[in-house]
């Protein structure tokens, strides 16, 4: 790559965590997540449900839209791997991929806030977040041409950090500048920027091509210093990268390290997922937060989330990633057993005074930990991941990791969906994540902390 350092290469990958962040932190989680939440309760209980049915119907109905987008997102991985490996380009993936994302959350605009049009929302948001997880494989695969075992984790957990920054930057814009209050001000008392209507809710909906234009900008930086580097094409066409996709499941077998890792990754990365894609949906509908409250509480995980990350990289230099991993997914189970044994009314059965704001604290706290110990989780999983990767077919491996990590994300949202509605409550209907966080923990048990990226070879017969 003549006129690109090493150094500037690194850089333009991390610049791909810190634009695509915001689709994470904003739309799944913090923003438009809670504001569609709150929207589907509300157009439920105009039909006439209680509260309580109407909170676990929104929460049902995310949930099959998280389910769907699961499903594509983890079916198509191996595949868009094995073609990306057979023709040996990476960045017209992005590139189309990329295209997604901005399509699909500029979309997020045309969203009614009297709920009457909840399915083209869901339809936008699942568009853009199609294609923010295909980019991320091929993003993935680059890894381990940016430095050799030992950098790969401290290089991983700095992206992440540098993210979520990003993550945190774009959410303060939001809140100061846009998102409204009950009182039809932002965070600091103003009026939604540019004209927007706060009975409209137009500052809060405008988060969807905020984060549009963000991606857009701050990708350019990766456009402009990083190049496809990498084993040569191994062939070309579907057929070619059905081939390669067949010859790695079947690798598997040699494999029991990796297939350990990617049936443990399955689980605990879908149980992050899950706690992600419905952290704030339960801010609001069991602890009846506002917009701008899940907001504040966005940016307190997501600086933890940045700290963690780098933190993280340097105890992955130090101990590998394993260790790391396995702290992470303890410390994220307390936090599960935590919110889903708490209300405003009661914290492991013992009630509470009205108007208590002992619960608002405890969720603060444990924002502080799932952002963190996610963050951390994120950034060792990936570099984990490393050291189980197939030289000559990098995207394909990350491509397979891809689908462990979204081949069964269909599972928490309906796992959730299905207890919440068992339920009726919100809460309870949170319980399923632990369950896959502790079948991840035991999985680990045949993972090499070295990886066993040696043992076969995809392209080997």
């Amino acid at each position: 790559m003549p006129g690109i350092s090493q150094r500037k290469r690194i850089w333009g990958w991390f610049f791909f965590d810190w634009a695509s962040q915001p689709y994470h932190t904003l739309l799944v989680t913090f923003i438009f997540g809670p504001f569609f939440a709150a929207t589907a309760a509300e157009y439920f209980m105009n039909t006439g449900l209680s509260e309580n049915i109407a909170d676990a119907r929104a929460q049902s109905l995310w949930s099959l839209c998280l389910t769907i987008t699961g499903l594509v997102i983890g079916l198509g991985a191996p595949m868009m791997g094995a073609l990306a490996d057979t023709t040996g380009r990476r960045l017209p993936w992005i590139v189309a991929f990329s295209g997604l994302y901005v399509i699909g959350a500029t979309g997020l605009w045309w969203t009614l806030p009297d709920g009457s049009n909840m399915w083209w929302a869901l339809t936008a948001f699942g568009i853009g977040f199609i294609g923010a997880e295909y980019a991320l494989i091929f993003i993935n695969s680059q890894l381990p041409s940016l430095g050799s075992d030992e950098e790969v984790g401290a290089l991983s957990g700095s992206g992440f950090a540098f993210g979520y920054a990003g993550g945190v930057l774009s959410l303060a814009i939001m809140l100061l500048l846009l998102v409204e209050q009950p009182s039809g001000k932002t965070l600091i008392g103003l009026d939604p920027a540019f004209g927007f209507d706060a009975a409209q809710k137009e500052g809060t909906r405008f988060v969807g091509p905020f984060v549009a234009l963000w991606y857009a900008l701050f990708m350019i930086p990766y456009f402009l210093w990083v190049r496809d580097v990498g084993p040569p094409a191994q062939g070309k066409g579907v057929g070619d990268a059905v081939r390669l996709l067949v010859k790695s499941v079947k690798a598997l077998r040699k494999r029991v390290s990796l297939s350990a890792y990617l049936g443990s990754s399955m689980m605990y990365r879908d149980a992050l997922n899950g706690l992600y894609g419905f952290g704030g949906t339960y801010a609001v509908l069991v602890l009846n937060w506002n917009i701008v409250s899940v907001g504040i509480f966005g940016i307190v995980g997501a600086i933890s989330a940045a700290l963690f990350s780098w933190v993280g990289g340097l105890a992955d230099r130090a101990f590998g990633p394993k260790p790391v991993i396995i702290t992470a997914i303890w410390a994220l189970i307390a936090v599960c057993v935590t919110v889903v044994g708490m209300d405003r009314s009661q914290i492991f059965g013992l009630s509470l005074e009205a108007g208590s704001r002992l619960p608002d604290m405890v969720f603060f706290g444990c924002g502080v930990l799932i952002g963190g110990f996610g963050g951390t989780l994120q950034a060792a999983s990936r570099s984990l991941m490393v050291r189980h990767t197939d030289p000559a077919a990098p995207t394909e491996s990350f491509g397979l990791y891809g689908l462990s990590g979204r081949a069964t994300a269909f599972v928490a949202p309906a796992l959730i969906g299905t207890v919440t509605a068992m339920s009726g409550s919100a809460r309870i209907g949170v319980s399923p994540v632990i369950g896959l966080f502790l079948i991840g923990l035991v999985l680990l048990i045949w993972v090499k902390s070295e990886g066993d990226k040696e043992t076969w070879s995809v392209t080997s017969d």
